[in-house]
C-alpha cells in the first residue's frame, strides 16, 4: 500500500517486497536484489522507507542498504533521508521473533525518522508506557540514547476514552532534547488492515514537501533550528495532512464495510449453513474492511487539515 500511495503523489518508487503473498524474501535475496540495482547504476535514492521483515537477518539487509545509501550521500547533507517503521507488533504481542529486537535498537542511531507504534516504542525505549508522560519520556530517551533526530509514536491510546487516538511527534534540537507535539484524531470505530503502511507513505511525501517549504533540503536529516516551536515543526504539518487523507480514506471505507455487511444480515446462505460459517464469516468481515485507497485518491492528493498539532511540555 505504501508504494501506490506514493506514487499517487508523484513518487517514482522501487519497491523491494519482504513479503509476497505468504512468501517471505529471505536475507540473501534483499542483498542481492540490491546488488543488481547497483551494478544496474540504479541506486540514485534520496529517501529510504523500510518497514517489515520477517528475520533479523532480513532486518540485518535493510540496514546494509540503507547504511551504503547513506554513505554514498554523505558529502551532500541532506541529500539521503531514512525512514525506518520498525514493524514488530501491536497491542502487547510481538509477530515478528524475539531476535529482531536488538537488530533494530542498533539501527537507531542510523535512521533519520522511525514510526513505531505504542507497544514498539515500549521495547525500543525500555520503558512501560502508561501516561502521556511516560511516553514523553521514552521518546526523550530514545532521541538522546540513539542520537535520533525525529520520531513519530502511532495509535497511542492513553485515555480511557475509545474515541480518540493520537500520534505523538518530535524533532530533536541541537542538544537532542525534544520537542514533542500531539495530534488527537476521532478514532473510527473499525478494524483495518494497512493503516500503517499508509501512514509511512503518505508521511514519506508529506515530510519531504513540507521540508522543501521550509527550506530545510540541504541540512543533514532535515533538522529545524532549535528557536522552532513543535508545533511549527515540518515533521508536524506533515503529519497534519497525513491524518487528513488517512481520517477521509478511512470514514469511506468503513461506510463502504457497512453496506457491505448490511447485505450479510438475510437469511444464512448456503455457504454460512455450514460446519465453518465462523470463520466463513469473520473472513467476509475482513474483506469487506479492505482500506478503500484507489477509490479514495482525491484525499490524498488533496487532504483537509482539521486536527492540528499542539505542543507538549
Amino acid at each position: 500500500m505504501a508504494a501506490i500511495v506514493m506514487q499517487t503523489l508523484g513518487c517514482d518508487v522501487a519497491a523491494l517486497n519482504t513479503v509476497q503473498f505468504r512468501t517471505e524474501t529471505s536475507a540473501a535475496e534483499i542483498s542481492n536484489i540490491y546488488t543488481s540495482l547497483k551494478q544496474s547504476y540504479l541506486t540514485d535514492f534520496d529517501m529510504l522507507l523500510s518497514g517489515y521483515a520477517p528475520s533479523a537477518e532480513a532486518v540485518e539487509a535493510v540496514g546494509s542498504i540503507a547504511r551504503d545509501l547513506k554513505l554514498r550521500a554523505s558529502t551532500k547533507p541532506g541529500s539521503f533521508f531514512w525512514v525506518l517503521d520498525p514493524v514488530m507488533g501491536d497491542e502487547g504481542r510481538l509477530y515478528v521473533d524475539k531476535s529482531v529486537l536488538p537488530v533494530y535498537k542498533k539501527m537507531l542511531q542510523e535512521a533519520d525518522l522511525i514510526l513505531p507504534n505504542q507497544f514498539e516504542v515500549e521495547l525500543l525505549s525500555e520503558t512501560e508506557i502508561t501516561s502521556l508522560s511516560t511516553l514523553q519520556g521514552a521518546i526523550a530517551k530514545i532521541h538522546k540514547t540513539h542520537r535520533l533526530p525525529h520520531v513519530i509514536v502511532t495509535s497511542v491510546r492513553l485515555t480511557d476514552s475509545p474515541s480518540t487516538i493520537s500520534i505523538i511527534g518530535s524533532t530533536a534540537k541541537s542538544d537532542f532534547s525534544p520537542r514533542i507535539f500531539k495530534i488527537d484524531v476521532p478514532a473510527i470505530d473499525c478494524i483495518f488492515s494497512g493503516t500503517g503502511d499508509m501512514f509511512a507513505g503518505l508521511i514519506v511525501v508529506r515530510l519531504r514537501q513540507a521540508i522543501a517549504e521550509a527550506g530545510l533540503l540541504g541540512r543533514r536529516s532535515w533538522t529545524s533550528s532549535d528557536d522552532i516551536q513543535a508545533m511549527d515543526l515540518p515533521l508536524a504539518k506533515a503529519a497534519e495532512k497525513v491524518l487528513g487523507s488517512i481520517h477521509a480514506v478511512l470514514s469511506h471505507t468503513k461506510k463502504a464495510r457497512d453496506v457491505e455487511l448490511d447485505k450479510l444480515g438475510g437469511a444464512l446462505g448456503a455457504m454460512e449453513k455450514e460446519k465453518d460459517s465462523e470463520k466463513r464469516m469473520s473472513l467476509r468481515k475482513t474483506k469487506a474492511a479492505e482500506v478503500r485507497v484507489v477509490r479514495c485518491l482525491d484525499h490524498l492528493i488533496e487532504p483537509k487539515v482539521e486536527w492540528k498539532a499542539v505542543a507538549l511540555g
